[in-house]
Order: structure tokens, then C-alpha cells, then sequence
């Protein structure tokens, strides 16, 4: 209810605001969910984010439910326990992201699956086609729970009986059906979306720095808690033909696990994404307190020391996140984080900018018909803030580019061609947010504002949390459709002050 929206949690909320068959950037389900819980709770932060935190509870319920019928109650209420310790785990849902449910969709479908294959009735068939169509609604990277089924089809013993049952392809077909809204929207954008999440966003060349995944892993899961989920991996392919269902969800995990650490290495090296492989430790989770249960009885003493250790270290570690969020979410708390490389930059300072904003507009000696942002990460920010109430455009910044979304804008006509289209030679306010990028673009970007706002006068400064964030505003006219000649960045007004500390 007081952490300040994340960064694209304000992009998705703007998109609740259109509603389409899809965006340039994901599926629609994330922006029906906060258009769904602002409709029955109003515009605020719980307002977004409670069908979020719904869901992410609902997980470990799921979770409890399957490991129960896989195995026993005992190891149903253990595995639950055991997810909310998983620092990635145990806070899905306090941010309203994708990945929130498209993690509840697939432990759906592992229930369902697991379900179907032991008693073959349509309604489990059936859940586990809307439980995929959902994920499909949720995000591109439902992809890979579809690649895991396709592997557990192909590889385990237990499951490669079904390809000879007509119940599966119909759950397969109701599962395309989730692919509908993505042919719709990438068909009406042009294939933004695609191009985005298959050639835009991905350098598709080996890079080696995407080797320290394994250690990104292990500090997301603590390391004691990855190192047994790990051992529970390698046990159940050790006990693949055992029966059961061990080959399946062995395929499955490690579909996840070793799918994301290859892709990484040619992939996306420039965008968080720790939490990419989390649907994989789903199953390891389950089996963990049965295998642990039958090493520790088998071998007392150091090994139970260890377990204590490892899920205390999770616990602390659990702590630890929703400790850094809750420092985040109080202005004068976060402070204590303005010296560490971890400072949480993408949840702070958005509310005094906005503050900042709704004054200088609201002088009436100086109006402006028009808010502008220099990047849309900060025209979200303030539009979710301001609740709607101005118009608020994003100029052509680098990192809309980055992040996918640029087209999303320009079909929204909130870029800086709809601003020269629709307002130009109107008063504007500039917001620049000096901090965005990174260093090697920074002074490029600022030195190209004076050519994007006619006669640039600054109006204020903020400078938080010792000078983490650093916001300026600057009065002056939108240019004309043609745009105004470029002036050398040193000579901008823009560039000048943002040197000044």
C-alpha cells in the first residue's frame, strides 16, 4: 500500500487504462488484472496489485495440493512452507508484474497434468488446457512450460502413453486458444510484439558474463536452500525409472533450469531476469521434504544441521526482501540506502516528482497545456500518480527503445510525434529524470533535449536521497511538426545543469 509502483508496473497500468488484445510488450492478462482490481478497489497501490497478491498466494496452496497427492499431506504442508521461504517465492505477488500470474498458471497446469495422468477424466484435461491458455495470455515466456510438456512427452516413461489419447490434444487445443489475443495484437501492431521478444530485445551472439547465472540463482534462492533444490533435481533423475512420477518432473525442472541458462548465454543481458527460471523450482520444491525426509532419517546428525541451516538462511533471506521493500517504501527510511549499489532507484522519487509536477502546473502565471516526460519509464510514473487527470507524452528516449515500448506509445500517440502533432507551439513541461540512463548515454541524451522543447527555461530541481535521483524541470514551447535544429550538446541548458551538483 506505500511502495511506490516499479518502474513497468506504471507502463502496465497505463495499458490497463487501453485495453487491447494485446501491447507491445506483453499479452493482455496483466492489464485486465489491475484494470479488474482498480475497478473494484479505486486507483491506488492495493488497487493494482491485490488480484496480484492473490494470486501469488494462491501458489503455495496449489503447491500443497499437488505434493499431496503426489505424495503425502505431511510433504504438502512442507512444500507449501517451504515455497513461501524461497525469497522469489514467497513475495510473488506484491508487485503487480507478469511473472505473478504466469507462475500461478503453470503450477495450474502442473496439478491439472498430474491429475489427468493418474485418473484421465476431462475436467482435469480440460484445466490443463485453460491453465496454459492462460500462461499464453500472460506472457511470451509461456513458451517454455509448453517446450517442458513437449520434452516430459518425449522423455519420461510415465507420460509418453499420452500422446495416443485424444484428451490431450483437446486440452492442446484449448490451450491455443490462448495464443488468440497475441495473433490479434501482433497482427493489428505489425508483429511489435514479436520483433520485440524474438530479435529486439536479444543480442542473439554468445556472451560469456551470462555464465554467473548459476551464482544469480544462488544468491535469489540463498545458497544452501539452491544447493538442495539442486540435490533434488539430480535424485529425481537418478529415479527416473522408479516409477512415479519422477522422470516427468525431473524433465520439467530442468527444462526451466538448464532452458534459461543456455538461452541466457545468447539472450537478454541487459534486463533483470533472476526470476525467469522461478516456474522450474515449482516441483523441486515438491519433492524436496520427501527425498530430505528419507536421506535425514537414513543419515542423523550433520545432515540435519545442515537442513536447519539452510532453511533458516531462507528465512533470513525472505526477510531480507520484503526488509529492502519495506526500506523502499518509507522516504525516510530509504535514505539508509542512498550509499549501497543496491539502492532500489526504480521505487523512489516518483511521488515528489509528481508532486513537483501538479505545482508548476497549477501556476497559472506560467500555464502549459502539457506534461512531457523525457523517457516513458517517468511519463508512467507520473501519469499513475496524477491518476490521469493531464495528458502526459514521453519523448523518443533510448529506453523505450530497450524495454519494447516505443510502438506502444506511438500507437497510443503519447511519443514525441503525437506531442508535435497535437500540441505543437504550446507551452509544455519538461520533467527529465537526469538518472535513467546509463553513463554512456546519459550526456548524449540530456545534450539532444534542447532540440526537443523551443526556448528551455528551468523551472526546478529536485535532488533525493543524496542525489540518487535527481529530477529538473524545464518550461517552454512543444516544437512544430518539422523539428527544431539540433543545438551542440554543450551549449543546452539541460546538458549545463545536469552537471551541476
Amino acid at each position: 500500500m506505500r511502495l511506490s509502483p516499479f518502474g513497468d508496473e506504471a507502463f502496465y497500468w497505463q495499458e490497463s487504462r487501453r485495453l487491447a488484445w494485446g501491447y507491445s510488450d506483453l499479452p493482455p492478462l496483466t492489464a485486465c488484472l489491475i484494470r479488474l482490481g482498480e475497478a473494484l478497489a479505486g486507483h491506488g497501490l492495493l488497487g493494482m496489485r491485490w488480484p496480484f497478491l492473490l494470486l501469488g498466494s494462491g501458489v503455495p496452496w496449489l503447491l500443497v495440493d499437488f505434493t499431496r497427492r503426489l505424495f503425502d499431506a505431511r510433504a504438502g504442508w512442507q512444500a507449501g512452507l517451504l515455497w513461501l521461504g524461497l525469497p522469489l517465492g514467497g513475495s510473488l505477488g506484491v508487485l503487480a508484474l507478469p511473472d505473478v500470474p504466469l507462475t500461478f498458471a503453470i503450477m495450474l497446469a502442473l496439478c491439472a497434468f498430474a491429475q489427468a495422468l493418474a485418473d484421465d477424466r476431462w475436467r482435469h484435461w480440460l484445466l490443463l488446457g485453460a491453465a496454459l491458455a492462460l500462461a499464453w495470455v500472460t506472457h511470451y515466456r509461456a513458451a517454455m512450460p509448453m517446450l517442458a510438456g513437449a520434452l516430459m512427452l518425449i522423455g519420461a516413461a510415465s507420460a509418453r502413453r499420452l500422446w495416443h489419447r485424444p484428451r490431450l490434444w483437446m486440452a492442446l487445443g484449448v490451450a491455443t486458444l490462448g495464443l488468440v489475443p497475441l495473433v490479434i495484437s501482433n497482427w493489428q501492431q505489425a508483429g511489435a510484439g514479436l520483433i520485440f521478444q524474438l530479435i529486439e530485445r536479444h543480442p542473439w551472439h554468445f556472451h560469456a558474463d551470462a555464465l554467473v547465472q548459476p551464482l544469480e540463482q544462488a544468491l535469489a534462492c540463498t545458497p544452501l536452500l539452491y544447493g538442495l533444490l539442486l540435490w533434488a533435481l539430480w535424485r529425481c533423475w537418478q529415479r527416473r525409472g522408479d516409477g512415479a512420477s519422477w522422470d516427468w518432473l525431473a524433465l520439467f525442472a530442468a527444462t526451466f533450469l538448464l532452458g534459461y541458462l543456455v538461452l541466457g548465454l545468447f539472450a537478454d543481458d541487459l534486463r533483470f531476469r533472476v526470476h525467469w527460471p522461478l516456474p522450474g523450482y515449482l516441483p523441486l520444491v515438491a519433492v524436496l521434504p520427501v527425498l530430505l525426509r528419507q536421506s535425514v532419517n537414513a543419515h542423523r546428525g550433520w545432515r540435519r544441521a545442515l537442513l536447519i541451516c539452510s532453511f533458516t538462511l531462507a528465512g533470513l533471506g525472505q526477510l531480507a526482501g520484503m526488509g529492502y521493500l519495506a526500506l523502499a517504501a518509507s522516504r525516510q527510511d530509504v535514505t539508509w540506502l542512498a550509499g549501497v549499489k543496491a539502492f532500489p532507484s526504480l521505487f523512489v522519487g516518483w511521488r515528489e516528482s509528481a508532486q513537483a509536477s501538479e505545482a508548476l502546473l497549477a501556476d497559472r502565471s506560467k500555464p502549459a497545456s502539457v506534461l512531457v516526460a523525457d523517457n516513458f519509464m517517468l511519463a508512467a510514473e507520473l501519469d499513475f500518480q496524477l491518476n490521469g487527470r493531464v495528458p502526459v507524452f514521453a519523448l523518443d528516449s533510448p529506453l523505450n527503445h530497450v524495454h519494447g515500448r516505443a510502438p506502444q506509445l506511438a500507437i497510443w500517440q503519447l511519443d514525441e510525434a503525437g506531442l508535435r502533432r497535437l500540441y505543437a507551439g504550446r507551452p509544455m513541461l519538461l520533467v527529465v529524470d537526469e538518472t535513467a540512463l546509463r553513463e554512456r548515454q546519459r550526456l548524449a541524451w540530456l545534450g539532444s533535449l534542447c532540440g526537443r522543447i523551443v526556448d528551455a527555461q528551468p523551472a526546478q530541481r529536485l535532488e533525493l536521497f543524496a542525489a540518487r535521483r535527481r529530477f529538473a524541470f524545464y518550461r517552454g514551447t512543444v516544437p512544430s511538426v518539422t523539428a527544431v535544429m539540433a543545438v551542440p550538446s554543450t551549449s543546452c541548458v539541460i546538458w549545463q545543469r545536469a552537471q551541476v551538483r
